[in-house]
């Protein structure tokens, strides 16, 4: 089985399965789903999904934000890791909101990713699936799986994305990035992994190793 092929046996496999996904990130709008996904960075999402409930309440908006002080925003986020970090970047961003976009968050890939803490990850996942632009964010279970199951070769996240844009079509990036996250994490984790519980690995060693002959 070719490259070409086997992604478009690996998008109706994630299909089947994850017909309908949602960004596991909890978000009220843009702007609370671009601080979620800053938050994300090295955490779970579901520790983010606890931890910012009561940075909403507090915080809202970029304008209510920044009311705050890096050092209370700091204190709420403690527990999603590099929170110094984290606390600095977002109330510097939500400044730079007020001052420069009206309290709005920029729709393009340059305006975001020149906001303090904002990666070309972070922004691919807000213009995706807040603006709904095509777009492959690339995190860690992507990369991932994208390697075991022999859809790239790439050595960093950037030449794994590009990969990826080249074998599936554009439409159904935004869809299937959040489809290979969530497979991942039920039946391709990076530890413990079972091939044999893996529906994708299982059928790509079967191909790899051939029919058994039975005698």
């Amino acid at each position: 089985m070719d490259r070409k092929s086997k992604s478009v046996w690996i998008q109706s496999v994630l299909e089947q399965y994850f017909p309908d996904p949602k960004i596991p990130l909890e978000h009220s709008d843009f702007y609370t789903l671009l601080i979620a996904v800053l938050l994300s960075a090295q955490c779970t999402d579901e520790r983010v999904n606890k931890v910012t409930p009561k940075l909403f309440a507090r915080g809202p908006t970029p304008e209510l934000m920044i009311q705050l002080s890096v050092q209370e925003i700091e204190e709420i986020i403690r527990s999603c890791g590099l929170s110094q970090t984290k606390a600095k970047a977002i109330f510097s961003l939500s400044k730079i909101l007020v001052e420069q976009y009206q309290g709005a968050v920029p729709r393009s890939f340059a305006a975001l990713e020149s906001l303090p803490g904002v990666g070309h990850k972070t922004a691919s996942v807000v213009m995706s699936q807040a603006f709904h632009e095509a777009a492959f964010p690339v995190d860690t279970h992507i990369y991932r799986c994208a390697k075991r199951w022999g859809l790239s070769k790439g050595k960093n996240v950037k030449q794994t994305e590009e990969d990826l844009k080249k074998l599936f079509p554009q439409e159904l990036w935004n869809r299937l990035h959040l489809q290979m996250i969530y497979f991942a994490r039920r039946f391709c984790p990076a530890r413990g992994h079972i091939v044999e519980q893996c529906p994708i690995c299982q059928f790509l060693k079967e191909q790899k190793n051939g029919p058994k002959t039975v005698l």
